[in-house]
């Protein structure tokens, strides 16, 4: 019989190629290495989904979290001492192109004492018009009121801190400061009570465990600071490009002050998450490449099982070229479909993951994803849809090569020798 020319992928390739892919009841074997490629992938798929969303959270959270207290850079004097006329400077800065506010604030160290504990924390004196811009601080999750908090003399405290305390809002604060006034014995330590005015949520359990503000002339004093302001806090409109701005600010304000951005200050963490990152990226993909090869040895058990059925087909005019496609569109079948499903349920768990991390804390009864560990309060995950689309892609390439050996292999096969013992 005559071989026919057809239209490649035309609909009797496709029927017998799904066909291959629901084999009879003496075929289970192969069936059961098809799964596991499907299963293999779809696992792999779904992981790196998650995992790559997880970090990417991770990244966004904390760089939200950590910028969001301490600014996109820090300016201090170059002396080391407190910057004196901070309110021009300040507003020097802002006018800045690219600048989005100039904070000056004053900080020190401190010890907060109450009937239960005591504990280190950073005490941060900011006036109230500078304080409600923050809106890691001045958010839903502020309890109490910061209504005339330059004259109540109070301070606000992060949640973690009032609950180590057994604090609330009303109750009062002991702060304890080294920088107190010179006696003849050296310096005597300058303690004062605060009433809390408010406790806040930024988050990120180290801040919301050991930041107080106070207002910016009670810090000045607490801490001996006179008029001066410890530093000026900038934010930008693109902190990846805060670096491009910094001559511009030092020129507007000052040679004398001298520029701390979050790249600087923050490189080694920030660093260490893009090469975990990039490692799990790696490691994962080992998952999807298993799956792959999964996929190559069904086939091949597949190609030799179907030996006399593609004797006949070939006899009945299939070319080598539709022998090919047929085993290739199987084995495309199933990283195709094992990649949607992965992705579909990357997404799922990306979209639910804190509930899930919830109820796998309650099922097995520990904290998952502690605060004090990993800094934030909730698990974050943010999808990327061209990271996304990305691993989709791999996939379904890798499933396409595993392939293409068995179905060259199918396509090479001798009529003659296959029937031969028939």
């Amino acid at each position: 019989m005559a071989k026919t020319d057809t239209a490649p992928f035309c609909a009797h390739e496709r029927m017998i190629a799904f066909r291959y892919l629901r084999p009879r009841r003496k075929e289970g074997f192969i069936s059961v290495i098809a799964g596991f490629s499907f299963l293999g992938i779809l696992l792999g798929v779904a992981t790196l989904i998650i995992v790559m969303a997880v970090m990417n959270g991770f990244r966004t959270e904390l760089l939200n979290k950590v910028l969001g207290f301490n600014g996109h850079s820090m300016v201090y004097s170059s002396t080391g001492a407190p910057i004196p006329d901070f309110k021009a400077r300040a507003a020097s800065l802002a006018k800045t192109p690219g600048v989005v506010r100039a904070i000056p604030f004053t900080e020190g160290q401190a010890m907060a004492s109450s009937r239960r504990t005591s504990t280190g924390v950073l005490v941060r004196g900011l006036a109230l018009a500078d304080l409600v811009k923050l809106s890691s601080v001045v958010n839903d999750k502020l309890r109490g009121s910061l209504d005339k908090f330059d004259e109540s003399n109070g301070v606000a405290v992060g949640y973690r801190l009032a609950w180590k305390h057994g604090l609330s809002v009303g109750d009062q604060i002991t702060l304890v400061s080294p920088e107190g006034p010179t006696t003849i014995f050296g310096s005597a330590p300058r303690i004062r009570s605060f009433p809390i005015v408010a406790t806040f949520e930024i988050g990120m359990s180290e801040y919301d465990g050991s930041v107080i503000y106070m207002p910016m002339t009670e810090a000045q004093e607490f801490f001996a600071q006179e008029d001066g302001a410890s530093a000026i806090e900038i934010m930008v409109t693109d902190p990846d490009k805060i670096d491009e701005l910094v001559p511009a600010m030092q020129q507007n304000a000052g040679q004398d002050l001298q520029f701390v951005t979050w790249k600087t200050s923050n490189k080694t963490f920030f660093n260490a998450l893009q090469v975990e990152r990039n490692v799990m990226f790696v490691i994962l993909t080992l998952i999807i490449l298993v799956a792959a090869l999964n996929i190559i040895s069904g086939l091949i058990m597949l190609v030799k099982d179907k030996g006399k059925d593609i004797a006949i087909l070939r006899t009945m005019g299939a070319t080598r070229g539709s022998i090919q496609r047929i085993f290739f569109m199987t084995g495309a079948a199933i990283g195709i479909a094992g990649t949607l499903a992965g992705i579909i349920l990357g997404v799922v768990v990306c979209l639910n993951i804190e509930n899930i991390r919830q109820g796998l804390s309650w099922l097995s009864g520990k904290e998952l994803f502690s605060p004090e560990l990993y800094y934030l309060s909730r698990m974050p995950a943010e999808m990327n849809i061209n990271e996304t689309i990305m691993i989709g892609l791999m996939a379904m390439g890798l499933a396409f090569l595993a392939t293409i050996y068995p179905a060259r292999r199918a396509a090479k096969l001798d009529p003659v020798e296959a029937l031969r013992y028939e």
